[in-house]
């Protein structure tokens, strides 16, 4: 952490060093008082530059150990998470009616979803510290990644899940030998009572939303967007990035990202966010059309990984927008499921709910034109497709039964006899 000067509040603007606080602001609490890592950008600008980047064999998120909080690199889980590819989709482009459409696949880290890039960093933090225990409340992804990394690390893990965590994520969790408690109730209650229990029996903390450490994690997509485009299109950028939005931690940290790499030279701009929710659970839109304070809601969408209903970074997610110029949106369930297809039809890329909430969220964008069709969008894709295989299933429908007889498969594809 030699490039780390302090932490800052993102409430009440009171800076911290690193030996000061671990978790929150203790004046504001852990509602308001998210902290905010703070760089030595001109230290930063002398390792990380694209000259140091080019010559950087690495390609994973610690290739940018300037700009990350690790004070041991020993402790780095031999996982690969991060440089994911960015594929560039002209026939999503025509169907969703922009210039042009890139989609950074997330769902291939390690355990197939964004959130990999936190706990990586988690994990690291946890063992810096000498924790033997780390432990989050999730709806599935930051779970099973957190799972995942534990395991590679060999640090136990005890994980918070509402009634409602799709299958195939509880899956993940339990193969990897985490300690798993199936909260009766929603999200909401499951952080509560996970926040409780890290203070009680003193586990290492890794929920996003109070631990600052971990939005460092995430912030690395856009590090490497604007690389990737450095390479493909020098001395261009997207004008909108688009982000599905839950707690505010992924929208915040890309949000941040992009600020660090415009700060460096490294993208001509920055671009717009548009930040995507569910209809059935939208607490960042509505605070941001009636510029109000958070108000929580209810959660009642099938993009159970945005399914949050008190948005515990708050601060940092309506920052995203309002500082880009972007715009915040909301999609239907059945947009979601139709997106399912149109991603993996258009662009070979198999996504879950949450993951293709920003592929509906740009065609309605496009629709009630906040975004033109002269524009181009980074649309991060979050969650591979098999992490929610039920709504995979209701998007795409049911095979075709036939008998070993060809004669029905010919009846099946139109023709009346022989060949």
């Amino acid at each position: 952490m030699s490039n780390v000067t302090g932490l800052r509040c993102v409430h009440c603007a009171r800076t911290y060093s690193a030996e000061e606080v671990e978790y929150f602001c203790p004046v504001c609490g852990y509602n308001d008082g998210i902290l905010d890592v703070l760089y030595d950008y001109e230290s930063v600008k002398r390792e990380l530059n694209a000259s140091a980047l080019a010559e950087n064999s690495d390609l994973s998120i610690w290739r940018y150990l300037p700009l990350l909080p690790v004070n041991d690199r020993t402790l780095i889980p031999h996982l690969q998470v991060g440089w994911t590819p960015l594929y560039d989709a002209p026939r999503l482009a025509n169907e969703l009616g922009v210039a042009r459409c890139w989609v950074k696949d997330e769902g291939r880290n390690p355990t197939a979803s964004f959130k990999d890039r936190a706990s990586a960093m988690g994990v690291v933090k946890a063992l810096e510290k000498k924790a033997t225990r780390i432990t989050c409340a999730s709806t599935g992804n930051a779970a099973s990644s957190l799972a995942g990394f534990s395991a590679a690390a060999g640090i136990a893990a005890t994980i918070f899940v509402p009634a409602r965590a799709p299958e195939a994520k509880v899956a993940q969790l339990l193969v990897f030998g985490a300690q798993v408690f199936s909260v009766q109730g929603t999200y909401d209650q499951a952080w509560e009572l996970c926040m409780q229990a890290s203070a009680e029996f003193g586990w290492y903390n890794r929920n996003c939303a109070i631990n600052p450490y971990l939005i460092e994690g995430k912030k690395t997509a856009s590090l490497e967007l604007a690389e990737q485009f450095m390479r493909l299109t020098p001395g261009s950028f997207p004008d909108w990035v688009v982000v599905s939005v839950g707690d505010g931690c992924t929208i915040g940290g890309v949000w941040k990202g992009l600020r660090e790499m415009h700060i460096f030279g490294l993208i001509p701009r920055l671009p717009r966010i548009l930040g995507v929710q569910a209809d059935g659970c939208k607490p960042f839109l509505t605070a941001w059309k009636d510029k109000s304070s958070l108000v929580p809601c209810d959660a009642n969408t099938l993009a159970d990984s945005i399914a949050v209903g008190h948005p515990r970074n708050f601060s940092k997610g309506m920052s995203a927008v309002t500082e880009s110029g972007g715009t915040f949106i909301s999609v239907t369930d059945e947009e979601i499921l139709q997106s399912i297809l149109m991603l993996a039809q258009k662009a070979g890329v198999f996504g879950e709910p949450a993951g293709v909430a920003g592929v509906a969220g740009v065609r309605r964008a496009v629709e009630s034109g906040v975004i033109h069709c002269s524009e181009s969008v980074a649309i991060v894709m979050t969650g591979n497709g098999l992490k929610d295989i039920q709504s995979a299933i209701r998007a795409a429908g049911s095979t075709t039964q036939v008998q070993p007889d060809m004669d029905e498969i010919r009846k099946a594809v139109g023709v009346t006899g022989p060949a």
